[in-house]
């Protein structure tokens, strides 16, 4: 078959060929009677119809299928020959000026680009480090004993902290409204879970008292018919409890998963997660310094297909989170072009990642594959289930792989670039991790 290749731009091409008719003639006839040893047709038996039936039938079905089948191949072939790395779909059209034997089509596609890498050396980029300490460790073990609270009631005047069960009744304009009232009511002051006003109210009131008190309305507030306006509230405080940690002891240990209730154990258990977290932070933020950094070490023309198919997809995305948010989103258009610029990007990334990856041989090796995996599973309690889980999957396994070229590349960047160490105190990682 001969094929001519026409460049139309930087990364347009398009090829010009053509299929023998009497090819497709041939396998349209030769699929038509595989059809006719099983096809069902009225008054006749299974296989005993007439191949001009089968043809009416199943004819212009199969004749589509065999040229799409046939176009296909010919392209595939076509690209093969002239070494080419197609980026997105080919867009097939019927050619004019075919010899009459022949079915003459063209494919306008594109191309991946050529990429010439710059330095590396000249790229600046920052690695972030930071400690894991006793004051950690002992704030992790405090919020750990916040979650174990128990309430123990006292006799004394309400206070930030304690846990208060009221009744209470609003009115507004001296009316009841919807949502307005509620028995055996409980909340702990301070915390902001109720307006500022109505928590003033309650604040320094004793068991048994009955206080009456205004709350203004924030006017942001979500019932639109509450929102800019004051209220009268009645409440009677019927309970009043203070928070009790438990101690720092053997029993903690146990409820914290340490059998032998060993206070170092637990300790060293509490670490080694920070330690876990912080590892993840921290590669999760260089990384997104390295990435940020490569785009600056080649100038690359972009794919419009590439560009389409991954805004497409953003869109997509976009619509899932929104539906999982609880919207309908049956009817609601995707804006694509909103999402060009990010996926601009991300094609930009990707090919260069690509390209390290493919001239530095940083493909994921099984090894390292396993141990991310082994790394993943030590967060849970049983980690030879979560490692079969990973490992019976290729899908699961090709997303561990994807994460592994991706540290492969950071870790040579950081090998050849100019790094600048910057420390990090826990709080801020935590924060913006």
């Amino acid at each position: 078959m001969t094929t001519q290749l026409e460049q139309l731009g930087s990364l347009e091409r398009r090829l010009s060929m053509a299929v023998p008719i009497a090819d497709i003639d041939a396998a349209v006839q030769k699929r038509l009677r595989e059809i006719g040893r099983n096809a069902k047709i009225p008054g006749f038996r299974p296989g005993k119809a007439p191949i001009k039936m089968i043809e009416a039938s199943y004819g212009a079905q199969v004749q589509a299928e065999v040229l799409g089948d046939a176009v296909s191949k010919a392209f595939g072939d076509a690209v093969s020959e002239h070494k080419l790395r197609v980026a997105g779909e080919p867009n097939i059209e019927r050619r004019d000026g075919a010899a009459e034997t022949e079915f003459g089509f063209t494919a306008t596609f594109e191309v991946y680009p050529e990429i010439a890498l710059g330095d590396i050396g000249t790229v600046e980029v920052e690695r972030v480090a930071c400690e894991v300490g006793d004051a950690e460790i002992d704030r992790t073990i405090d919020i750990l004993r916040k979650q174990r609270i128990t309430w123990n009631p006292v006799e004394r005047a309400a206070q930030d902290g304690d846990r208060v069960t009221i009744d209470f009744k609003g009115t507004l304009d001296g009316e009841a409204f919807a949502g307005g009232s509620a028995d055996d009511f409980a909340f702990v002051l301070g915390e902001g879970r109720m307006l500022a006003d109505f928590e003033t109210g309650v604040r320094g009131a004793t068991v048994g008292q009955v206080n009456t008190f205004p709350v203004a309305f924030p006017d942001d507030y979500g019932a639109k018919e509450l929102a800019g306006k004051t209220a009268q509230f009645e409440i009677t405080l019927k309970k009043i409890e203070e928070p009790v940690l438990p101690a720092i002891d053997a029993e903690l240990a146990k409820q914290l998963g340490v059998a032998d209730g060993d206070i170092a154990k637990l300790r060293d258990d509490v670490k080694r997660n920070l330690e876990r977290e912080v590892g993840q932070r921290l590669r999760a933020r260089t990384k997104n310094n390295v990435m940020d950094a490569l785009p600056s070490i080649a100038q690359i023309d972009l794919p419009k297909a590439l560009i389409k198919a991954e805004s497409e997809a953003l869109g997509e995305r976009a619509k899932a989170d929104l539906q999982a948010r609880g919207m309908d989103v049956k009817n609601l258009p995707v804006p694509v072009d909103a999402f060009t610029e990010q996926a601009e990007k991300r094609v930009r990334l990707g090919l260069l990642v690509g390209e390290i990856v493919r001239q530095h041989g940083l493909q994921a090796k099984p090894d390292q594959i396993r141990k991310q995996i082994e790394e993943f599973a030590q967060a849970y309690e049983n980690p030879a289930e979560v490692i079969r889980f990973y490992f019976s999957d290729r899908n699961r396994l090709a997303e561990v792989e994807a994460i592994v070229v991706e540290q492969n590349v950071v870790d040579w960047v950081l090998s050849q670039a100019k790094v600048a160490d910057k420390q990090l105190g826990f709080d801020e990682l935590m924060q913006n991790g």
